[in-house]
């Protein structure tokens, strides 16, 4: 039996987690359930899973969270604040963590399980575009395991062989990192400006949270993978292509020097690379549906236009930049996707204020989390100021 926390219950991944977990209650176990203030989806979830601990982020929450449970024979407890997070994830009692808190916010749980030791099942990928050295060091620090879920880094490293240490040795030429092109992939670009948040959030093939499927349709979420990609399997920028694929049949590839291509297919259903990394290195059944290739039909390939999606450019000449210019990208991407929902900006500012923010950037080598942590602050203000010259 091993003991897992689940940091982000209540969003997309943390459900599908669940589902996953539902299949195998033999095998696992509840340790804590985290979530903002999501409060009534995290008391059905206590309630079905029975979790030792539930953590939320204020006070007000907790007493609804308890309310909630109250009488209901649940023996969770109701921890509070970003300590709690921190607490969950690095407790001794636990195998697993799934990080599954959408952007900066999941960085400091992520790294507290980092820094113990967990399998950190890392769906966050903020935490490698933020501080990928650093967090990549108290992985081989502590002798902890990271596992991506992320479906095209995930199918990467199902594509590897299993003894890889390094692109070179393994005798690759290119990682082939797929994406859909979101909902936008073919709209006239004359429109671009009456974009609605619920058009950006209507993504063709996934079922995804409203951040993360504004940053699919800017194809934002894509360079953050690429930066991702870079860190987890040790690639200059120069070895990863981005390769648009609107079926998303196909997760990502990996072609080896003699001109073999590898690729991981699947439907598209995040429960597949969540249930891969919770038994890894073995296989186990996540639940989905196969792969009915008689009915997937046509797939198609095309070169990303970066002329439609700036962003994806931006992000990629941010990871070649260096220093702490990849936390100022994600400080002010968080920021204009969170001021395009609220219908305060429109959809083509989002990469407005990003680069705004990046031409004034000045930039340095972060050489801890709270040198990144104070990076994150800054470049927030700064997206803020300058949203109101937009």
């Amino acid at each position: 039996m091993q003991n897992i926390t689940i940091l982000g219950a209540t969003g997309s991944i943390g459900k599908s987690t669940l589902a996953v977990l539902e299949h195998h209650r033999e095998q696992f176990s509840v340790y804590a359930l985290t979530a903002k203030t999501n409060v009534t989806v995290l008391a059905q979830q206590c309630l079905e899973f029975s979790p030792r601990y539930a953590v939320v982020a204020d006070q007000q929450s907790a007493e609804q969270l308890n309310t909630l449970l109250v009488g209901r024979e649940s023996s969770t407890e109701v921890l509070v604040g970003t300590n709690a997070y921190e607490e969950v994830a690095a407790a001794s009692e636990v195998d697993i963590v799934m990080a599954a808190i959408v952007g900066a916010a999941g960085l400091s749980p992520t790294l507290a399980a980092a820094k113990a030791g967990k399998k950190v099942l890392l769906a966050n990928k903020e935490a490698l575009v933020m501080s990928g050295s650093l967090f990549k060091a108290e992985i081989e620090r502590s002798g902890g395991q990271l596992l991506p879920i992320d479906s095209e880094h995930n199918a990467i490293f199902q594509c590897l062989p299993e003894d890889f240490t390094s692109i070179e040795a393994a005798g690759i030429s290119k990682i082939l990192l797929t994406g859909s092109g979101g909902p936008f992939r073919t709209t006239d670009l004359a429109m671009f400006s009456r974009i609605t948040p619920e058009q950006a959030c209507a993504h063709p093939n996934w079922s995804m949270g409203r951040k993360i499927s504004v940053d699919s349709a800017t194809m934002m979420n894509k360079g953050l993978e690429f930066i991702e990609a870079c860190w987890l399997f040790n690639g200059d920028a120069s070895v990863i292509d981005i390769v648009v694929h609107p079926q998303s049949i196909i997760h990502s590839m990996v072609q080896y020097t003699d001109g073999s291509v590898i690729a991981q297919m699947g439907n598209p259903d995040m429960r597949i690379p969540i249930a891969h990394c919770l038994a890894w290195p073995k296989r186990m059944n996540s639940g989905v549906e196969a792969l009915d290739f008689t009915k997937a039909g046509a797939l198609t390939f095309e070169s990303p236009d970066f002329k439609r999606f700036p962003c994806l450019r931006l992000a990629i000449d941010t990871f070649k930049a260096g220093k702490d210019y990849a936390v100022a990208l994600n400080a002010a991407n968080e920021v204009a996707v969170d001021m395009f929902l609220d219908k305060r900006i429109q959809f083509p500012d989002i990469y407005r204020l990003i680069s705004s923010v990046l031409e004034i950037w000045q930039a340095v080598e972060p050489d801890s989390i709270s040198a990144v942590i104070d990076a994150d602050v800054k470049a927030r203000s700064e997206a803020y100021r300058l949203a109101e010259l937009l």
